[in-house]
Parts: structure tokens; C-alpha cells; sequence
């Protein structure tokens, strides 16, 4: 009996580590427990745009800051998760292609091992915000497309592997190359394949589509499938057997052709009055297929040319020049059409909608125009500022004509969305040793220490947080035996607690084991940086994160 071990994978140098993404838009490997990779940030308000609901989780997103921080914040902060993890529809993916060379909005330069590495972080955490019919499309060119592929096959599992499109971008020709590139590809993963079917979309038929069913004979039934071949090149004896023409001539396929249809088909589409022979009764056979009968949408292919979902060109040039005339538009900005062709296949009104590169806002405006929710992440300021808020800000007053809005019959409105920042880390470090930043005190050190352990943050005091019948207590100070009687006493019968602190008195953690077995003390930040060493787990086709109540001991962590 043969033996197997292991499995087809891709590898690379580093593999094993994370990668920390500096303000500069370089990057630095780290062990995957280093809290700068580990830590959950919070997301702090800063504006809102429109009408917003009571709760920021339910709005549309525009988050400023690196796309793995924003994705951890949206699958470990409580609020945030209970609206996002499994109940992502969509994620569009353009991330810099890795083509070695320099565009004036992002540095497009990275080593392969690096450009791994950041896909894979944060392909794994958009596995876990998907729903289980829910689909990640990733825009690339020929730079990474290959490797991705593999990736995404490791990630998602090969079985999901949906297809590769392949979009035409640039309608011209470059005569500076030997060869001249004109088309990217986008990698369609679903979470679940035969999930992900069952739900996609049709595409509407095109006009010269509709055209090809004419009504010549004035059937009832009305318009028919026009040109339509009644013979095929492949069959059995039995598809060769005579057919009486209404001219009274008889026809039969010449040798090694074959009628499309059986006699048994023959003779009941004959019964029913839906063979045509022609305007004169001497044509070759055809039966008919009514518009009617047929699915009303087109299956999608993989080749989407400009002229039916635009180019580069085309979203620079008739767009974005126009809607934001006093800036220079990205290099290649992605236009309008292919988005909603994306969207239209893989999501419904009111699905949540993902773009972790959001650049210009291309994705966000589409959905909004779209009836979807957004969530859009962008990792450099002045991007967000000079394109992304400003673009969404036009859609969402009807004051961008652009685009899709004649297609979608645009005119404004809709659900406003958030301007979010990814907060600082809560720590700091010299020489080797790790200290809480000095921004982290009373409300925002307690805010920050619920994210990392995964409490809602409640403010009720003396507590800051909860999680099922545990409470979490956040001391910016000493945890003496005084503090801890105090804590305990603001206790329901059925409730534990666990006290975070800055600092620990020897006697406080007998005092809360005789008091309320079942609770703990802990010391920040050491408490926190440990929670990060815990065995690194990866989530590939997982159940998300458990989120029952943990059993939690005496001992400190």
C-alpha cells in the first residue's frame, strides 16, 4: 500500500512570518505572535458623509489605514464582527501588481516573497469574512496572476476555483515592446463552489442577443431563435432518418451529419407546430426556440472586451477628468462597467460589498450606485483624501454623471457612509522592551484591552467590558485587595470578572480566588503581549472563531 505525504503548495522565503506594513508603504518580517502584527486596533470615528444609522458596524465604511489592520479590526472587534464575518458577498481585490516598476500613487516594487506574503494575510482574513456563497475576484496582470492562482488554491481550495477572466483594458497597441500586453486577468475564488452557483447571476442579453429572435412565420408564441443550424457533426444512425418536407420533398443528413434532434423530438415539436421548413416549405427542418422559453439572462464568459465593460482609457479619460477636474487621474483606474458586471454576477441589493486596495473609490462607487453595502479600505492618506472621499462624497450627493449612473438610473441618496482611521498601537517599545504608549489611559486603555481580548466594550462602571457572564475590569493603576473586594461586590451572582492592570499587589489574586472563583488578574501589558503567543491558527475552510465564553482560570497570563 502506497504511502502520501504532504501536499502541492507554494513556498517561498519567510513564509512562516508576517509582515508589518510601515507609513511609508514598506514592509518588515515579524514572527506572527509579535504584537505589532497580532494586536487588534481599534477604528476611531472620524466623519461621517450623508444620513448614517445609530450603529457605525451598519454603515457603509471607508477606512483609512493598511488593509491587514482593518481586516483583523473587522473580524476581532465584537461590534464589528457580529455585522461582517461570514456575511461578506463580494471582495474585489486590486492590489499593486509586483511589476517592478514606479507609479506616482504607490510603490508598485515589492519582492515576490513579500507580495506573497501580504496577499496571504489578508486573503485569509477575507476566507473568514466571507459568506458561504460569498466570492473574492483578484485583478492582476501576468507579473503574479500565476502565483496567486496557487495561493488562492492553497487558501481557498482548489475545488473553488471558479475561473479566469480575462479584460481587455487597452483598446490600443504599444509600439515601444515586442510584444504589446492588452488585456489583465481576475482570479474568481468562491468560499464554497457549489454554494457560490447556486446564487451567482445571470448577465442580462445584449441587444444583438435579443435581435437573433425574429417572428417571420407571425407564430403566437411569438419571436424564435433565428439561424439556428438543424444538423450536427456528431450523432448516431438513428439522428440520420428521414424528414417529409410540407413541399413534399424528403431530406436526410449527408453522410456523417446528423440531426440535432431524436424522432421522438421530431415528431412531438412537429404535433405542436414548432418545426419551421422555411418560407416556402423546402427548407431544412428547424425547431423552434421561442425567447420565451429560454433563461432570461446569459451565462457570463471569460472574455469581457472593452467595448462592453470600458478600458482604462475610457475611466480615465470620459470619467474621472471630468468628476475630479482639479487632479491628475491613477495611471489605470478601473472603469465603472467592469465593476458593475463583477458586482451584478456576484451580489444582490443590500449584500456587503469588500475592497481592501480601494484606490479612487471605483468599487464603493459602484455599489452605492448599486444598492449595495461597502466596505473600503485604503492604506494611504492623501489617496483617501485627494480621490476616494471626494469621488464618494460627489456619488452619493448625485453629482457624478459618469460611469454607470445613466446605466442604474443614479440620481443620489442612499445610506451614507463612515470616514474610519486604524488606531496607533496601543504599545510601544525601547531597547527591547515593550510599554503601553502613553496615549493608552482610562477610557482609551480600556477600549484598546477589550479589542485585544475580545470583550464588548461596554463602559458601565467600574467594568469596560463583557463577554457572555464575564465582566472585564481595566485599572490604570494598582490592583490592590481594596480594588478587587470593590469589583466583586458590583457583581451579579452568576458573573466572573477579570481585572486588567498596570500594576499587580501579591495579595490581590487570593483575595479574587476566594471571592469569585472562576475569575483572574492580569498585568498589562504583559497579559496582552502573551495572549499573541498563543499557537498561531490559520483559517483556511474553518468555522470562524468560536465566540462562547471562555473558561477562565486564576492564574495570571
Amino acid at each position: 500500500m502506497p504511502r502520501y505525504e504532504g501536499r502541492l503548495e507554494l513556498t517561498w522565503t519567510n513564509k512562516h512570518e508576517r509582515l508589518l506594513a510601515h507609513d511609508d508603504g514598506s514592509y518588515e518580517w515579524l514572527p506572527a505572535s509579535d504584537y505589532r502584527v497580532a494586536e487588534v486596533r481599534l477604528l476611531r470615528n472620524i466623519g461621517d458623509v450623508g444620513g448614517v444609522r445609530k450603529r457605525r458596524a451598519e454603515d457603509n465604511l471607508l477606512i483609512r489605514g493598511d488593509a491587514l489592520s482593518a481586516l483583523t479590526s473587522l473580524t476581532k472587534l465584537p461590534e464589528f464582527r457580529r455585522e461582517y464575518v461570514g456575511k461578506v458577498k463580494v471582495a474585489y481585490l486590486d492590489p499593486p501588481f509586483n511589476t517592478g516598476q514606479a507609479f506616482s500613487h504607490y510603490d508598485d516594487a515589492l519582492e515576490h516573497s513579500v507580495w506573497l506574503t501580504m496577499m496571504r494575510d489578508r486573503l485569509l482574513q477575507i476566507w473568514e469574512l466571507l459568506r458561504e456563497d460569498g466570492s473574492v475576484w483578484v485583478h492582476l496582470d501576468d507579473s503574479e496572476a500565476s502565483y496567486c492562482r496557487v495561493l488562492l488554491d492553497e487558501l481557498f481550495g482548489r475545488e473553488n476555483f471558479v475561473t479566469s477572466v480575462v479584460w481587455e483594458k487597452d483598446q490600443g497597441r504599444r509600439n515601444d515592446t515586442d510584444i504589446s500586453t492588452v488585456h489583465d486577468y481576475i482570479l474568481v475564488f468562491a468560499k464554497n463552489r457549489q454554494a457560490w452557483k447556486k446564487t451567482r447571476n445571470l448577465l442580462p442579453r445584449l441587444e444583438d442577443q435579443i435581435k437573433r429572435y425574429r417572428n417571420p412565420d407571425n407564430d403566437p408564441r411569438g419571436p424564435w431563435l433565428q439561424g439556428a443550424d438543424s444538423t450536427a457533426k456528431s450523432g448516431t444512425e438513428k439522428n440520420r432518418f428521414e424528414v417529409l418536407l410540407p413541399s413534399g420533398r424528403q431530406v436526410r443528413p449527408p453522410k456523417g451529419v446528423y440531426w440535432r434532434f431524436s424522432p421522438d423530438t421530431f415528431d412531438q415539436a412537429l404535433f405542436e407546430g414548432r418545426v419551421y421548413f422555411g418560407a416556402d416549405g423546402n427548407g431544412m427542418p428547424i425547431i423552434k426556440r421561442y425567447l420565451t422559453d429560454v433563461q432570461q439572462g446569459v451565462v457570463p464568459r471569460t472574455w469581457w472586451p472593452a467595448s462592453e465593460v470600458g478600458s482604462n482609457m475610457s475611466a480615465k479619460r470620459d470619467h474621472l477628468r471630468k468628476l475630479l477636474p482639479d487632479v491628475e487621474p491613477f495611471a489605470t483606474p478601473k472603469p465603472e462597467p467592469l465593476l458593475h458586471r463583477i458586482l451584478h454576477i456576484a451580489s444582490n441589493p443590500g449584500d456587503i460589498v469588500l475592497d481592501c486596495f480601494a484606490g479612487s473609490g471605483t468599487t464603493a462607487a459602484v455599489a452605492q450606485k448599486m444598492g449595495r453595502r461597502w466596505v473600503a479600505i485604503e492604506r494611504v492618506p492623501d489617496t483617501v483624501e485627494t480621490y476616494t472621499l471626494p469621488r464618494l462624497t460627489k456619488v452619493l450627493k448625485g453629482e457624478d454623471p459618469g460611469g454607470i449612473t445613466s446605466l442604474v438610473g443614479w440620481t443620489g441618496g442612499g445610506v451614507g457612509f463612515r470616514v474610519l482611521d486604524v488606531a496607533p498601537s496601543m504599545f510601544e517599545s525601547e531597547n527591547g522592551l515593550v510599554y503601553l504608549h502613553d496615549a493608552m489611559s482610562n477610557g482609551d486603555l480600556a477600549e484598546a484591552t477589550a479589542a485585544q481580548l475580545g470583550y464588548e466594550y461596554k463602559p458601565e462602571p467600574p467594568f469596560a467590558g463583557l463577554k457572555g457572564r464575564t465582566r472585564l475590569a481595566v485599572v490604570d493603576g494598582v490592583v490592590n485587595e481594596d480594588v478587587v473586594r470593590l469589583l466583586v461586590s458590583a457583581l451579579a451572582d452568576s458573573e466572573r470578572v477579570v481585572i486588567c492592570g498596570t500594576g499587580l499587589d501579591s495579595e490581590a489574586r487570593a483575595v479574587l480566588r476566594e471571592l469569585r472563583p472562576g475569575s483572574s488578574l492580569r498585568k498589562i501589558p504583559a497579559a496582552l503581549l502573551e495572549r499573541y503567543r498563543a499557537p498561531h491558527r490559520r483559517v483556511r475552510r474553518e468555522a470562524p472563531e468560536s465566540t462562547a465564553e471562555p473558561v477562565l482560570t486564576g492564574t495570571d497570563a
